[in-house]
């Protein structure tokens, strides 16, 4: 099985949760179904964060994670430090996945890096976080965490930074960490559905969505002419057109965090597993993608 991790952003309610930023509610049960769907077919990597449904998405994923799982889960620093957020937050996010450890555990955004990493070092030693990642960042970002890591004979595991065809300026980030050693795991690979081929310009996103915000209806039609090239190159390997982005993606050397919120999206997943784009390929849906002419932003992203 090629690498992949599952993504629960639209798992969580309330703030920052499924209705406020995709527009929708999700059925608890269609989320335990895509959860076995998941394990069954082999996906046991997964993907949180303390601010996903502000702690409802981490309560909800404890209830059904059993050891088998390799967890990853965020902390999200303030503007301002404050010494020992990151420990009650780590300490918070573990009662309620019900774990001790984390597999793999971030620091959400760059503010006051180092002064959180210093403070993660004393439970990378304990062993409490396997591995120690850094999020929405840029390659000075990643140096200085090294630099400090390394002093302490750690090492920095990875990165997670929003990379898709329609933000594709990661690529020399992307092959620093793989010469280093560092996964680099891509959010967004699919901009939250707008390249996932099932909307368009007259069946948009939900209006009352953060979604639609960052994603109106006008940006739909332009990208009429990549979607097209999906759908070409999905068709010709047999796989659902929103699987293309994501092996893109992982032929330009990243790791893609896949959000799941039903059991056929996970077969989805699991049939573009066989397929390998090729370069020409790749090349082509860059070129489609460049056309388009967007970059695209989250608002809580650093310029």
């Amino acid at each position: 099985m090629k690498d992949v991790m599952v993504g629960t952003w639209a798992w969580g309610k309330g703030g920052n949760g499924s209705r406020m930023v995709f527009g929708t509610k999700q059925d608890e049960n269609v989320l335990r179904e895509s959860f076995s769907k998941c394990i069954e077919l082999g996906f046991t990597k997964w993907d949180t964060a303390a601010v996903y449904g502000m702690g409802t998405c981490e309560t909800f994923l404890g209830s059904l994670i059993g050891d088998e799982i390799y967890i990853s889960t965020k902390f999200a620093p303030p503007k301002k430090y404050v010494e020992g957020d990151l420990t009650k937050s780590f300490e918070d996010s573990m009662q309620r996945l019900g774990r001790k450890k984390a597999d793999l555990y971030w620091i959400h955004m760059p503010n006051n890096l180092l002064p959180n990493l210093k403070e993660a070092i004393p439970l990378i030693k304990e062993g409490r976080i396997g591995s120690i990642g850094i999020s929405n960042v840029s390659t000075e970002h990643i140096k200085s965490a090294q630099e400090l890591l390394f002093k302490e004979g750690l090492k920095l595991g990875a990165v997670q930074n929003h990379y898709s065809l329609l933000r594709r300026d990661q690529k020399v980030i992307i092959d620093y960490c793989n010469s280093q050693g560092i996964t680099y795991y891509a959010y967004m690979v699919l901009e939250q559905g707008a390249l996932a081929g099932y909307y368009n310009a007259k069946n948009h996103f939900p209006t009352v969505s953060m979604r639609n915000f960052m994603f109106p209806a006008g940006k739909f039609r332009k990208i009429e002419g990549l979607l097209s090239e999906m759908k070409r190159i999905a068709d010709k390997y047999g796989i659902d057109r929103s699987q293309v982005p994501i092996l893109w993606a992982m032929g330009n050397g990243a790791v893609p965090i896949v959000g799941i919120t039903k059991p056929s999206h996970a077969q989805k997943l699991a049939d573009a597993m066989r397929v390998d784009l090729t370069k020409e390929e790749i090349d082509l849906l860059t070129k489609e993608a460049e056309k388009t002419g967007i970059r695209q932003q989250g608002m809580w992203e650093p310029q």
